[in-house]
């Protein structure tokens, strides 16, 4: 039997060398909350964008994104009886999940393998729970023994439309989606992104999204260091899964702005 696990990370992957489970690992290295997007996510233009941008805004090179990621897809493409998904409740995590089943739904057959969801929003003992990856090998089996859900044609169904909802960029589309979709298949995080997701689109009086307000707040509490404004976002805002590297975007957009100097 082929089996192939597609990890949210590297972090995760540390602990899942532990677990024992077999099958083939990929890990999918990409932050698809961010950054310019489209329908196509099979399409040759879709990465090569996301190469120029990555590199661009992260100063990575594209022979490293092309190792760590594109050349990954093949994996995605190869016959497989079973593929589990383990990806996480935030914003982050949720929007390469969706990546991830749509790149599926175009590029695979997916009347052949059995295709299993490991979507953590909690765990037992660890109020702040924080991710996937600062489980152990023996807590992230227990994920895989105790919450594992098989997706159907419908969770696919489900995940095109809000893959080409969420790619648009319009927050009002988006509202409307939200206020008239009651069912969500077994993605059960993914209402909460989405609308996580509908604060950043929407702007205030300031022409701040929720996301810029937030940090700017913490910086005129005196906080001004990125990993204190970091640590601070984190209490209130991890829905968004945003890493210090995405918050330091942030930032530079409110320089740009010229809110901070």
């Amino acid at each position: 039997m082929k089996i192939l696990h597609v990890l949210n990370g590297d972090s995760t992957l540390v602990g899942f060398k532990q677990t024992g489970l077999d099958g083939d690992i990929m890990v999918w290295r990409e932050v698809l909350s961010e950054g310019p997007l489209e329908i196509n996510i099979g399409g040759a233009h879709f990465w090569e964008t996301r190469s120029e941008w990555i590199c661009k805004t992260f100063d990575d090179n594209p022979e490293a994104y092309q190792r760590d990621m594109i050349d990954q897809l093949a994996v995605l493409s190869k016959p497989h009886d079973e593929i589990n998904l383990w990806f996480e409740y935030d914003l982050h995590c949720q929007s390469n999940m969706l990546g991830v089943m749509n790149y599926l739904k175009q590029q695979t057959d997916l009347s052949g393998p059995a295709i299993y969801l490991i979507c953590p929003g909690e765990f037992p003992g660890k109020p702040n729970f924080g991710g996937m990856g600062e489980l152990n090998g023996k807590e992230q089996l227990y994920l895989y023994n105790t919450i594992r859900t098989q997706l159907s044609e419908v969770d696919f169904v489900i995940a095109a439309e809000t893959w080409e909802m969420y790619v648009k960029h319009d927050a009002e589309h988006l509202k409307q989606y939200l206020a008239k979709t009651r069912f969500w298949g077994c993605m059960h995080w993914l209402k909460t992104a989405l609308e996580a997701h509908l604060q950043r689109l929407l702007v205030n009086a300031n022409g701040l999204n929720h996301i810029e307000q937030k940090l700017l707040d913490i910086y005129n509490m005196g906080i001004t260091d990125q990993i204190g404004i970091c640590t601070e976002f984190w209490k209130t805002d991890k829905i968004y899964g945003l890493g210090d590297l995405e918050v330091g975007l942030y930032l530079d957009k409110l320089r740009q702005k010229g809110y901070l100097s």
